[in-house]
């Protein structure tokens, strides 16, 4: 990444050389209209006389922050994420704290993630395994088999999936039974600044849940901050709510969140906390590790044997790798420590993993 940067930054340094005999010929006299003139140029998609002016400004006054933040956001709406960056990180070396810039470094990064996953074909197919077991007070083992495909609309990616669940329980019981769900989520873009999280999904059968339902939705702030708040609903043999609210925040190549889910049951609200470190590995693929602790699961409920849980300590570590542009992978794994009833406690394990197959030609 560092390698990256300065091979950027010796980018500008060229291209401030060569254009400089007649770019930086034009002496800007006050700093503050020309600012304002580049900006509705900019505004306006005119990039090929923005960007110019921009590098002149900030050669002629390089100590005029909200400059180098406009000419970084000017080479990023060009696609230019690279050199946007090392614009950007030139401020923060002398302005770490400065707020526009590391908002204009968030949304390039963001910007610059969303371009690579432009870079794939729009539709997939995928497939995946889960298991999670325990085996007090009895042995269980329940596994679920997923089988779907995904789309990028115009205004945001879907997801449809058929999911297959075998479940094994021993004794005194000694259970041997599947189940199917059938389920879609999506993530619509509201605005530039705000997306949502959408999802249904329907069981026939007696172990999934009959109906589960969500929706969450995110608000972008300033200096790569954003929150969120939303509602999970399951129906198994009653209605059971969850709600969660979270604040996150984009730090260079790391991505930070705090989450807190509040489980409303009979006896009153109780709440559980969770904190998630992600590292990024260039613009897509990420190593990220979650804690928490409480009695709300972080996880969906996608078993009836789940509403046992009355509190927990959890740890879980996933991988996200996009392989090619065709082929990306996802494998995960996760340890509990819950407490099932008044006195009892057991260990909890779970793995999964995912495969997606891009179809058609990359856009």
């Amino acid at each position: 990444m560092q390698t990256s940067r300065y091979i950027s930054l010796m980018l500008i340094l060229v291209v401030m050389m060569m254009t400089g005999s007649n770019l930086f010929s034009q002496t800007i006299t006050n700093p503050e209209d020309e600012y304002a003139r580049i900006r509705t140029l900019a505004f306006s998609g005119n990039y090929s006389e923005a960007e110019p002016a921009a590098w002149n400004l900030v050669k002629q006054f390089p100590d005029y922050g909200d400059a180098r933040v406009l000419l970084g956001r000017i080479l990023a709406w060009q696609g230019h994420y690279d050199d946007a960056t090392a614009v950007i990180d030139t401020l923060l070396q002398t302005d770490p704290e400065n707020i526009d810039a590391n908002e204009a470094l968030r949304d390039i990064r963001r910007w610059s993630r969303d371009r690579s996953q432009q870079n794939t074909p729009p539709t997939d197919i995928r497939a995946g395994y889960f298991f999670d077991t325990f085996s007090e007070p009895y042995e269980r083992f329940w596994q679920v088999y997923s089988l779907g495909a995904g789309h990028r609309f115009s205004w945001g990616p879907a997801v449809a999936t058929v999911n297959l669940g075998h479940i094994y329980q021993g004794a005194p019981d000694n259970v041997s039974d599947n189940d199917l769900q059938f389920s879609a989520e999506a993530w619509p873009e509201i605005t530039r600044n705000n997306y949502a999280y959408v999802a249904y999904a329907y069981s026939p059968g007696p172990w999934f849940p009959k109906h589960r339902a969500a929706l969450e939705v995110w608000q972008t702030l300033p200096a790569g901050f954003a929150i969120s708040a939303g509602v999970n609903y399951y129906y198994f043999d009653k209605s059971i709510y969850i709600g969660t609210i979270s604040l996150e925040k984009y730090l260079g190549d790391w991505w930070f969140s705090a989450r807190n889910y509040l489980y409303f049951k009979d006896i009153g609200v109780t709440a559980s906390f969770y904190l998630t470190a992600r590292k990024y590995f260039g613009t897509t693929d990420y190593l990220q590790l979650t804690v928490g602790a409480g009695t709300a699961p972080d996880e969906p409920f996608n078993i009836m044997t789940d509403i046992e849980r009355q509190s927990a300590t959890s740890i879980r570590l996933t991988y996200f790798n996009q392989i090619s542009s065709y082929w990306s992978f996802r494998v995960g794994a996760g340890y509990s420590y819950e407490k099932y009833n008044e006195t009892g406690y057991r260990n909890r394990f779970e793995g999964n993993i995912g495969l997606i197959r891009g179809i058609g030609k990359v856009r």
